[in-house]
């Protein structure tokens, strides 16, 4: 067994004399204002309503997301079809009219009835919503479908349709809703018989996993869940100088915005002695120029039209209110073209400097391309061009929290976009962008105690040179400052920011603040003209493109495997012919036998293993589960738990399994000798990279060691290597280094055998496939 300890040693010297001290050199160790807001408002949420349906999604159909649980599939037609046919009516068993669908926190502070409504589908309430977001009835009934009623075919089963992450998902629910005293709990209209606003509202706690759930968040937030748009929000006491302008053209896109005063805290819906009603949400429905004629001068006055979503008299009564004395200095060809008229209706005029005076915030809804607008009414509207990626961030992979934390911050997903045309009508040739960062599903598992993380973005500039390189590594990052960035990195949902840059090449990485901390999220770019936005990660294969400098390069092309000299091999020959059976050949077992003596002082040491590693890692003796062959017990905060000695089955069967073509379970010689050059190869990168000799490395160092091993991976691989491999605190295990190189290159080969053509696309059948891998 001593002489098996002399090839690995003599191979990984050969091997590490080839790559050069350059690359040794530059193989070291990479090592490693919160801002707390909050929007509290919950009625305003669910009241916005609107968009298109595209790539539409029955919610249970398929996960949303990797960590997202699978339900089951509810399809509304089918459901309301049954029980027509029963002539019973729908009550929901995946969202039960109980306590636990209102709280997960808490019981009830009192008695909760579940009823069903019994009145009509009340007109007032759909235009009344309608009008308070937009002029386009068709983006409410995107929302809300239309084939569904308290009359015709009613079965007590209705169904919303809401954006979620890049999808559209249709929720089904029954009609009952939490009452007490006869009074619903949440959500009402004013009329007593109309009942969708309540129903909508359910339909998203559903969605969400209950009506606690909807606590604490924004207006912005139910938006861009009506919508698939991406909302932006502005302080009017801070107002940009440019406002008016990107509220004109907010118009000109069909966007949607609202605005309103901040509350009285003492009084609730306090009205100003200008009419105007704090705490209250206005919608926008016009910005424009008009034309202005005085008897001393002309000109153009900037004008916003806001209205009151309640339709009734209360309104601004300042200038430019309905029938005040400056209209008579319009011109009344002026008036016919805004549509000017002094109902009381609840819309009403006044200057924008008014505005800017009286209110406190406005919102604006940015809508995609593809939402349903009114064909006549959108024909002649500009539209967003619009880019949208999903990642992760992976504790100790790509979770490289931000720019303070400089040694991890390359480690964060990167994305490219290329703004190639300025805005029209741009004075200064620059292009508006609008950089949206959202984290996915934390409002519906904050059961399980998860809250939002705290996310911002920063931008740098690309010259072409730096296009060369993905992603871009720790020295870029060293000397180059950003040219943009979110404003702050603050704990919602989503943050959002809009830039004026000129054409060229620009570098978003979307961050945590902290690093290691795990979350999805998706990144969206909307811009006036084209922006070509592509993901800046590597591109997959073995030895192939440039070395930069995220990694130490330790043999740049295809390697062969080292021969050794001739002593040396006939002792690999005396090796083999002593744990070699009668044909001649060595299994997984005999190989264990091998790696456990020959490479016992890399496998990490029990000292080096934190507790709760050891927890997670090493399960708890019990009568059930029994000790567990080749292991020895260790007491751990006392409690017994079995530590494994030496190399794992599953990694001696897989690397049987790589070098096995004829699947027989065994290896010849010559399979052997090369498979115990690789392991001797893949130690020698290790051990550039487990610099305090632990037997571990650190995740974000995986990329680095597996490219100097040759191997190009990108982030949704190296995400799923640690999932798969990594310790709970994101660390890389001997063993396991080699499993993961094991897999890579038994995949590669697979794939490459098939790829006969060299297209990077390859052709299995289900029972090929199945065969490839489940033997590796």
């Amino acid at each position: 067994m001593d002489e098996i300890k002399g090839f690995f040693a003599k191979a990984g010297k050969e091997f590490m004399n080839a790559a050069g001290e350059a690359a040794m050199g530059a193989a070291k160790d990479i090592v490693g204002s919160v801002i707390n807001e909050v929007f509290i408002k919950k009625e305003a949420e669910t009241k916005r309503v609107l968009p298109s349906i595209k790539n539409m999604r029955v919610l249970g159909e398929k996960p949303l997301s990797s960590h997202r649980p699978h339900t089951d599939i509810q399809d509304f037609e089918t459901i309301r079809g049954q029980c027509l046919a029963s002539g019973s009516l729908f009550e929901d068993p995946l969202f039960p009219a109980s306590n636990e669908s209102l709280m997960f926190s808490r019981r009830p502070d009192r008695y909760v009835e579940w009823l069903r409504p019994h009145g009509e589908l009340g007109d007032c309430w759909l235009l009344a919503a309608t009008a308070n977001l937009t002029q386009d009835s068709n983006l409410f009934f995107r929302v809300v479908p239309p084939d569904q009623s308290f009359e015709e075919n009613y079965a007590g089963v209705f169904h919303f349709c809401f954006w979620q992450y890049g999808k559209w998902v249709d929720v089904v629910i029954d009609d009952r809703l939490p009452t007490h005293r006869g009074e619903l709990l949440y959500m009402n209209s004013a009329e007593k018989n109309e009942f969708w606003s309540a129903l909508l509202e359910k339909a998203y706690a559903k969605l969400h996993g209950s009506y606690e759930a909807l606590k604490g968040g924004s207006t912005c937030e139910a938006m861009e869940d009506f919508t698939g748009g991406v909302t932006e929000w502005y302080d009017l006491k801070e107002a940009p100088s440019n406002l008016f302008s990107i509220l004109a053209k907010a118009v000109e896109r069909n966007s949607m915005m609202g605005c309103s005063l901040e509350p009285d805290p003492n009084v609730l819906e306090a009205e100003t002695q200008e009419g105007l009603i704090r705490g209250h949400a206005y919608s926008i429905t016009k910005v424009c120029m008009i034309d202005i004629v005085t008897p001393n001068r002309t000109g153009r006055i900037p004008m916003i039209r806001l209205r009151n979503p309640w339709g009734n008299e209360a309104e601004w009564n300042g200038p430019w209110s309905d029938g005040s004395p400056e209209w008579r200095y319009i011109p009344d060809e002026q008036k016919d073209e805004i549509g000017l008229n002094f109902d009381r209706d609840g819309e009403f005029w006044m200057s924008f400097q008014d505005f800017l005076n009286h209110f406190d915030r406005v919102e604006i809804c940015n809508l995609c391309p593809d939402s349903a607008m009114d064909s006549q009414q959108n024909a002649c509207k500009r539209k967003w061009e619009t880019s949208m990626f999903e990642g992760e961030w992976t504790p100790g992979v790509t979770a490289g929290g931000c720019r303070n934390f400089l040694e991890t911050f390359w480690h964060n997903p990167q994305y490219v976009i290329t703004l190639e045309d300025p805005d029209e009508e741009d004075d200064d040739g620059k292009c508006t962008v609008l950089v949206a960062l959202m984290q996915k599903n934390r409002r519906s598992k904050r059961n399980l105690g998860m809250e939002c993380l705290t996310i911002g973005f920063a931008i740098y500039h690309l010259t072409d040179r730096d296009m060369q390189t993905r992603p871009q590594g720790l020295n870029f990052f060293k000397y180059h400052a950003s040219v943009a960035r979110s404003p702050h990195f603050i704990n919602t949902r989503e943050v959002t920011a809009r830039f004026k840059l000129p054409p060229g090449h620009y570098l978003i990485v979307p961050s945590t603040f902290d690093p290691n901390e795990e979350g999805e999220f998706i990144i969206r770019v909307f811009s006036e003209t084209r922006n070509n936005m592509e993901e800046n990660d590597d591109h997959v294969g073995y030895g192939e493109g440039e070395n930069n400098d995220n990694n130490a390069r330790l043999y740049p092309s295809m390697p062969s495997p080292v021969k050794p000299v001739d002593p040396q091999r006939d002792a690999l020959q005396r090796l083999f012919n002593s744990v070699a059976g009668s044909d001649m050949e060595v299994d997984w077992m005999n190989l264990k036998r091998i790696l456990d003596h020959s490479l016992r002082d890399d496998l990490p040491k029990s000292s080096d293993i934190s507790a709760h590693t050891q927890r997670e890692n090493f399960a708890p003796l019990s009568k059930e589960n029994g000790e567990a062959p080749n292991a020895t017990t260790t007491a751990l905060d006392g409690v017994m738990v079995a530590t494994p000695e030496g190399f794992s089955k599953d990694v001696c069967r897989s690397m049987v399994a790589m070098l096995d073509a004829d699947k027989s379970g065994k290896l010849g010689f010559e399979e052997f000798e090369a498979l115990l050059t690789d392991i001797a190869k893949w130690k020698a990168v290790f051990k550039v990279y487990d610099v305090y000799k632990t037997g571990w490395i650190d995740g974000f160092q995986l990329r680095a060691a597996l490219s100097s091993a040759g191997y190009h991976l990108n982030n949704r691989i190296l995400n799923a290597l640690v999932h798969r491999y990594g310790s709970r605190d994101g660390k890389i295990a001997f063993d396991d280094f080699l499993m993961c190189t094991v897999k890579i290159k038994t995949y590669m080969d697979i794939f490459k055998d098939k790829d006969t053509e060299n297209t990077e696309t390859a052709t299995f059948t289900m029972d090929e496939w199945i065969e490839s891998t489940i033997y590796s």
